[in-house]
């Protein structure tokens, strides 16, 4: 049997991504243990989801991650430096590691790291150990050719096992794909100048497709560091079922 299935998904923008039919959305509180966060820093971080251990956009020291399991899947979301170290995924990697990312971020791979590869464009789903990851779109608005993060070159993710379902936003600001998105236990969003969205249309779009967990993370720009208690106020004050979870993404500051 194989490891793992692709097929592309239905280019429908229209449509809100959902649970599948039948399926009960509960919070993650009755289980915690399905899953657990580690923040590493900035856009890093390791995730338990069931039996799998992912990390997304794996940076920085290998020493940041000794206290870790290694991992089952890396989830790679952009060429930036900020998500793409070749150095340190070859510290990181064994045998059995599956890496998922984009094409525009394979292309960058070493030809070891790309045997280990699937290519995972938007919109685009395999079926991995018992978990669908599909990859969303991430980019800038207003849509230009010319912006940090042009549509189609790097992947936000969803992932969803049994009723679970966590999305992964990567570089993004409050695009349509992102506010259709439903039936979201838990949401990683992104909110910085000059690079995603600021903390107001963060704000807005989660009110709009109402996860029942969110993190922000992601959150240094140029000017330093978003105000993410004024991100937890907006969307609580406007939804207060919304839980707004702040952990400490930048150990240093």
């Amino acid at each position: 049997m194989a490891l793992f299935s692709c097929k592309e998904a239905p280019k429908d923008n229209r449509n809100p991504i959902s649970a599948p039919a039948g399926q009960e959305s509960q919070s993650l509180d009755a289980k915690k243990d399905y899953i657990s966060v580690h923040p590493v820093e900035h856009a890093s971080f390791v995730l338990h989801f069931f039996e799998k251990v992912i990390y997304v956009d794996p940076v920085g020291a290998a020493d940041s991650y000794t206290d870790f399991q290694k991992p089952d899947v890396i989830l790679l979301t952009d060429i930036h430096p900020d998500h793409l170290q070749v150095e340190i995924l070859q510290t990181l990697i064994t045998s059995n590691t599956k890496i998922i990312s984009p094409n525009a971020v394979t292309n960058k791979l070493p030809p070891a790291l790309k045997k280990q590869t699937k290519v995972l464009n938007n919109f685009e789903e395999i079926t991995l150990g018992g978990s669908v990851i599909k990859a969303l779109p991430m980019y800038n608005l207003p849509e230009s050719a010319e912006s940090m993060h042009p549509k189609g070159r790097g992947n936000g993710y969803l992932l969803q096992e049994k009723d679970k379902r966590v999305y992964i936003a990567g570089d993004t600001e409050d695009i349509p794909e992102m506010r259709n998105l439903k039936d979201i236990n838990i949401a990683f969003v992104p909110m910085n100048l000059p690079y995603t969205m600021t903390v107001e249309d963060a704000a807005d779009a989660v009110l709009d497709f109402k996860p029942h967990k969110v993190y922000p993370y992601h959150y240094r720009g140029k000017e330093g560091f978003s105000d993410i208690e004024k991100f937890k106020n907006i969307v609580s004050t406007n939804n207060p079922k919304i839980e707004i979870i702040l952990l400490d993404w930048y150990p240093e500051k």
